[in-house]
């Protein structure tokens, strides 16, 4: 996040569980890495690139999220990539696909 001019501050917690719970983080898209960027929620293994258009798109949303560990999203790389999918949540519950990312063989 940082070589892509995002910069960020870790606080690590005891309590992540119940933090993604209070901040509204949908159950079926928790991970690993929760940040907050503005008024937005980054949940997991979002790419740089996707958070940069998001803080420039300004969509109606609470945040994205990456569900799980996929082999290739950002500090998962490897010789190859899985296609994945960056999800984007509201406050109301509703989820949708904000980015596909391809994968590589």
């Amino acid at each position: 996040m940082q070589a892509h001019q995002l910069s960020l501050t870790a606080q690590p917690r005891q309590d992540m569980a119940a933090l993604k719970q209070q901040l509204g983080i949908p159950a079926n898209l928790q991970s690993c890495h929760t940040a907050r960027i503005g008024s937005y929620l980054i949940e997991g293994h979002v790419p740089a690139a996707i958070v940069q258009r998001l803080l420039k798109e300004k969509p109606a949303v609470a945040g994205l999220a990456v569900a799980g560990m996929p082999i290739g999203s950002p500090g998962m790389e490897g010789p190859v990539s899985q296609p994945y999918k960056v999800m984007a949540f509201t406050r109301d519950g509703k989820q949708f696909v904000y980015a596909n990312i391809k994968g590589s063989s």
